[in-house]
């Protein structure tokens, strides 16, 4: 009997070689064909601006192919993990290691240890590289596919609150007192909660107190009358300060700058259950990749002639399958505040442990 937790060294390297192998190949695959797709849905919107050609076609998709990598490396691991199983089991190697003395979690630990190492490298391009191309994407987006915003600040599709009224943006640059505003939108409901006017500018800037609307056009509902007005100060309830902090996006920060928003949000007494959710599902969302090769287990052993291996592919899809779907209900709960952050980014990824851990046990230890 073996105690050791991997097998020989030249086990080890020729299982992880396999597997890196393809998780490239599955994940180059899926990013291309879903960046063809969405090109074809997004390429007519973003030629249908002047000036706009082949060049900010590849910006586009410079910009969405970090987010497709960040949202589908952990399928790719997974259809990986079936993958290399299968062609272990098809060509009788599994029977071959476990005669040798491993035992099933030894010949799943390169690949536990690949997989582990594919996390902490997700983490790290989710951190430097998605989190920035999120930012300006979404900022690109809200300028309706114009000019690329070249500052990193630039939040998209922005809605603030003084009182009952509502001040709407397509984005926002800046910080402090030099926040501009474009695309703005004023809804005033001072009258019972009811929208009495609708005010829309181009461009907002700060008023000390409230924000410059330039070249604003009003329509009164109760009148329904269109008003040139040229230049209109609304929103005198609000301050850069609350601007900042209501502007907040953990989508396009980082894990550290997400702590110090958090850290703000509670100095004031804002709820912080969503922005936490999202904060410790930056550290269980890159972790998932781990997981794959025990959920996808079920298909390395059996043997082949037996008829089931297909059957066992289709029981590791399952799971991986199943676990970002409940992964994905259990984190919408946590940012609606059903469930707690921490147990709504870590309870699939335990729960799924146990599962993968139980099934391999009862199946083969």
């Amino acid at each position: 009997m073996q105690l050791d937790f991997f097998p020989s060294r030249t086990l080890t390297i020729y299982l992880a070689k396999m597997f890196v192998v393809r998780i490239l190949a599955v994940l180059v695959m899926l990013v291309l064909v879903l960046m063809m797709l969405d090109l074809l849905s997004s390429s007519g919107e973003i030629l249908a601006v002047e000036g706009n050609g082949q060049g900010e076609l590849l910006t586009y998709a410079g910009l969405r192919i970090p987010q497709l990598i960040q949202r589908f490396l952990p399928y790719s691991v997974l259809l990986a993990t079936i993958i290399t199983l299968v062609t272990l089991n098809q060509n009788s190697e599994v029977i071959a290691m476990k005669a040798a003395g491993l035992s099933a979690h030894q010949v799943l630990a390169p690949l536990l240890l690949t997989a582990a190492l594919v996390s902490a490298l997700s983490f790290a391009f989710n951190e430097r590289v998605v989190t920035s191309a999120t930012a300006t994407l979404k900022a690109w987006e809200a300028a309706e596919w114009g000019e690329v915003p070249q500052q990193s600040n630039v939040k998209a599709n922005v809605y603030l609150t003084d009182g009952e009224s509502i001040l709407s943006a397509a984005s926002i640059a800046g910080s402090g007192d030099a926040i501009t505003m474009t695309n703005v939108t004023w809804y005033d409901r001072s009258d019972g909660g009811l929208i009495s006017e609708q005010v829309r500018a181009p461009r907002a800037t700060f008023a000390n107190p409230g924000w410059r609307l330039e070249n604003a056009t009003r329509f009164d509902v109760a009148a329904a009358q269109t008003e040139q007005l040229g230049e209109l100060v609304v929103g005198r309830g609000l301050t850069p300060g609350q601007i900042d902090l209501d502007t907040i996006d953990p989508d396009a920060l980082s894990f550290f700058e997400l702590s110090d928003s958090i850290a703000a949000y509670e100095a004031v007494g804002r709820r912080t259950s969503e922005m936490r959710a999202k904060w410790w599902h930056k550290l269980s969302g890159p972790l998932s990749a781990f997981l794959m090769p025990l959920l996808g287990a079920v298909a390395a052993f059996g043997l082949a002639r037996s008829g089931m291996l297909f059957v066992r592919a289709l029981i590791g899809m399952a799971l991986g399958f199943a676990y970002f779907v409940i992964d994905n209900a259990a984190l919408a709960m946590g940012s609606f505040g059903g469930y707690p952050p921490f147990l709504a980014a870590w309870a699939p990824f335990f729960l799924f442990l146990l599962v993968g851990e139980t099934v391999l046990i009862r199946t083969e230890e």
